[in-house]
Parts: C-alpha cells; structure tokens; sequence
C-alpha cells in the first residue's frame, strides 16, 4: 500500500521522529541522500499562489538528485476537464512523486486514491503538514525534545496551521493549545483525532477563547494571518474578530522568558503580530523559512524508503 502524506496524523510518533532526525542530518550534509537521481521528475502542483513551497520543493528535489516539474493548474487540465484521480494515473507513469498544493483536502484523498506513487500535502485549506515538520525541527533546534512543551497557536482555529498543530503536536506529545473566538473554533473530528492522539503519546489539547491564558507559560508562540488566501473579502471582519489576539510584546511575557516566537509567513505585520515580535530575539521565523527545505527533503527520502517495494524503479535512500 502506498504511503502518502495528507495530514499530519498519516505518520506515527515514531515516524515523525524519524523523520525529523533524518532533516537534522539533511540539513547538515544537503546533498548526502540522493534518491531521485537519474535524474526523476517529481511533479509540484500549484492551485494557490506561493514562495516558500515553490522554493523549497523546487531546490530540495534538486538536491536529491531530481528535477521539479512545476505544474499550474491555471495551464492544465487538472480542475477543469480532468479529474485529480485522472491526472494522478498519468502522472503516476512519469514521475516518482506528486506534490500538490491546493484548496481542498478531498481533491488530494482522491489523488492518493489514484496513484501508486506517493501524494504530498503542500497545503490545503484543512492542513499544512509539510510547515509542521519545518516548524518541529526548528523547535527542537532551539529546545531539544518535543515531548511535553507546551505550544500556544493564537487566532484562526479553524485554519490549517491550527488544525495541523493539533495533529502533529499531539502526535509528538506535546500540549496544544488553540486559542480562537467560538466561531473560528478548529473542526470536531480533528479535535478528536488529536486528543485521541495525544492519549497515546503524553499530550494533551485545549481549545479556550483567552489568548492571554493560552500564552501564560507557553514554550512556543505559533500565529498566521487572519486572513488566508480566498478569504480576503473577509478582512474586514476578521481584523474585528482576531483585533484581541495579537501576538505584542505583552503577550510574549506571559509566556516563558525563553519562549519562541513562529509564524509560517507571510506576515501582516500590526495585524497577528506587532513588529517588534517578529523582528524581535525570541522570533526564529527565518530558521523555520529555511527548515522547510530541509524538512520536505527527509520527507520524501522517508515515503520513497517506505514505498521502495511497491514502486518501480525502486529507490534508495543512500543510507
């Protein structure tokens, strides 16, 4: 069965630590695995406009050895008269793998579904797996282990970095905290899947109204914009609702003095973050831009390891 990567929950805690570890070591020898030489195609799709994902995808499959085959699908039959299980079965028989960024989560389940080669999550509007190992490996950078630190994502809950936090904090142990107004509260079934996560592993989740209590203590302060892409006819609104939960230079102090400031860019500053945050010593944004490459790297070394069996040609990892 072929492994892909959907959500952050697809992976295991074991998994994720592997992975991790294997970025750390990605990230101090760049060009020490190289899988995709021969050199292979790996497809990156783009329904959503983008720097970091094109950039690290694009340079990371470079490293291993492939070539990015930067797809939109403004200039493609993909969403228009082709359906993604239709694209993947091409696809599939020239590439070794199909990175997607996109809208819907359906529209990537229906890919998986059609595919023999392994179907990264580049962003949908319900997660952003990939920023989350970026975002890990730069806390365990700074901090050491995952398990039992305390994460504070403050604004939207119902975004996919909120929702990948609480699946892939929960999944490395930590307690998670998302602190949103009622009715920008994260999905249900994801809360449930994080707590059912976090039972196995030490962690804990919490969804509360009060950023200040979210802050209080917190190891690591996580934020995005109040106002995603599709969304902008909304700001108006947003900037309303989300005004209380600035991250500001107070907020910062009720956390702990050596407390982390991230954000998966871009930024609006005077909006989710004050200036003085984001540009300030606790924020390590910069390093967690960079991380995506490595993170993604070790990310697809990983599937083309665990797919090796079932895909052909088989891969390896050089390790």
């Amino acid at each position: 069965m072929t492994r892909h990567f959907l959500r952050d929950d697809d992976i295991t805690p074991a998994e994720q630590s592997t992975i991790l570890d294997l970025a750390v070591r990605l990230k101090r020898d760049r060009f020490q695995a190289r899988p995709l030489e021969g050199p292979q195609t790996v497809a990156v799709i783009f329904d959503k406009s983008s720097t970091r994902t094109r950039v690290s995808f694009a340079v990371g499959i470079a490293d291993l050895g492939g070539i990015p085959l930067i797809i939109s699908t403004a200039s493609s039959q993909l969403g228009g008269k082709e359906t993604a299980s239709d694209t993947a079965r091409v696809l599939e028989r020239q590439v070794a793998a199909i990175v997607w960024r996109t809208y819907a989560q359906s529209g990537l389940e229906e890919m998986a579904a059609g595919t023999r080669v392994p179907v990264v999550n580049a962003l949908s509007d319900d997660f952003h797996p990939c920023q989350l190992l970026a975002d890990f490996l730069t806390i365990r950078e700074h901090r050491g282990d995952l398990a039992g630190l305390t994460v504070s994502f403050l604004g939207d809950g119902a975004s996919n970095m909120a929702q990948s936090y609480l699946l892939a904090g929960a999944t490395a142990g930590m307690h998670v905290r998302i602190a949103c107004p009622a009715e920008y509260s994260p999905a249900a079934d994801v809360v449930a899947a994080a707590r059912a996560r976090a039972a196995e592993t030490g962690g804990s989740i919490s969804v509360i109204p009060d950023p200040v209590a979210a802050a209080d203590g917190a190891d690591v302060i996580v934020t995005d914009t109040w106002v995603s892409m599709g969304k902008e006819d909304e700001k108006a609104a947003r900037v309303k609702t989300f005004g209380g939960y600035q991250v500001d230079t107070a907020l910062m102090a009720r956390a702990k003095d050596d407390a982390l400031f991230l954000h998966c860019l871009p930024a609006d500053r005077g909006y989710e973050v004050a200036a003085e945050v984001i540009d300030g010593p606790q924020s390590v944004i910069w390093d967690e831009a960079e991380n995506r490459l490595h993170a993604q790297k070790a990310l697809l070394v990983w599937l083309f390891e665990q797919n090796a069996a079932d895909t052909a040609p088989a891969r390896k990892a050089g390790f």
